[in-house]
C-alpha cells in the first residue's frame, strides 16, 4: 500500500479519533468520487444533497469503521448508495440524466489509449450516459472505473457476488464503447479495471489527534 492509499488509510484512523483536519483531508479525497456515484444514481439536481446526507453519517458512524483506504472507500459507497436509494424511493423512479445518448453517438474517437478512454469515464458527459444504462451495470461501471473499487469490495456495495459485477462492468463499458464511438475492450480499457488487492494488515497511527465538537457538512 504506497502513496495516496496509505495516506487515506492514516487519516481515516486519525479521523476516528477526532483529528478535525485529517477528517477533511477524507473528505477532500473521497467525496469527489462519491459524487459521481450519486449522480449517477439520483441525477445532479439532487446529487449534492444526497452526498451531504451520506457524509454526515459517514461522520456519525466513522468510529465503528474498521479497515483501510480501500475498504473506506467501499463503505462510504455503500453509505451513499442506501442514501440514494432512500432518496430514489421517495421520488418514485430513478431519473434520467441529463442529454441523451446521441451526444457523442458517432463522435469520432479522439483517444487511441486506454488511458485517455478511461480518463474520458469521469467526464460530465460521460457520467450522463453511465447514468443510462441499466442501473446493475451503471453501478458496476462507476464502482469499479470511477471510485476505484476492486470487484471483491465493489460487489459487497452492492449485496452481489464479484463475478456478477464483472460481468455488469464488461457488458456496460462495452455499451459505453459503442455510444462513444471507441472500441474501449480492444484498446484494454476492461483490463485496466481495478484489479483484486490484499488486504493490508499494517497499522497507522496519527502523531497528534485533536477531540473536538461533533462534525458538520460545513467542517468539511
Amino acid at each position: 500500500m504506497l502513496g495516496d492509499d496509505a495516506e487515506l488509510t492514516a487519516a481515516v484512523l486519525a479521523a476516528q479519533d477526532g483529528d478535525e483536519t485529517a477528517f477533511r483531508t477524507v473528505y477532500r479525497a473521497v467525496h469527489p468520487r462519491l459524487l459521481g456515484y450519486v449522480r449517477t444514481l439520483v441525477g445532479d439536481p439532487d446529487a449534492e444533497d444526497v452526498a451531504s446526507e451520506a457524509w454526515l453519517q459517514i461522520a456519525r458512524d466513522l468510529e465503528r469503521f474498521s479497515g483501510d483506504a480501500d475498504r473506506f472507500r467501499g463503505w462510504a459507497a455503500r453509505i451513499a448508495r442506501n442514501r440514494a436509494l432512500d432518496h430514489i424511493r421517495m421520488r418514485g423512479r430513478r431519473p434520467a440524466i441529463g442529454g441523451d445518448e446521441t451526444e457523442l453517438t458517432g463522435k469520432a474517437s479522439e483517444s487511441d489509449t486506454a488511458g485517455e478512454a478511461m480518463e474520458a469515464l469521469a467526464t460530465d458527459s460521460t457520467l450522463s450516459l453511465i447514468a443510462r444504462l441499466p442501473q446493475d451495470q451503471a453501478e458496476a461501471v462507476v464502482l469499479r472505473v470511477v471510485v476505484g473499487l476492486d470487484a471483491k469490495t465493489a460487489a459487497e456495495t452492492l449485496g452481489k457476488r464479484p463475478g456478477a459485477v464483472r460481468t455488469a462492468a464488461h457488458r456496460g463499458l462495452k455499451k459505453l464503447a459503442e455510444l462513444l464511438g471507441a472500441d474501449l475492450e480492444a484498446d484494454g480499457v476492461l483490463d485496466a479495471l481495478p484489479p483484486q488487492r490484499e488486504p493490508h494488515t499494517r497499522a497507522v497511527t496519527s502523531a497528534s489527534v485533536t477531540h473536538t465538537r461533533p462534525r458538520t457538512q460545513k467542517d468539511m
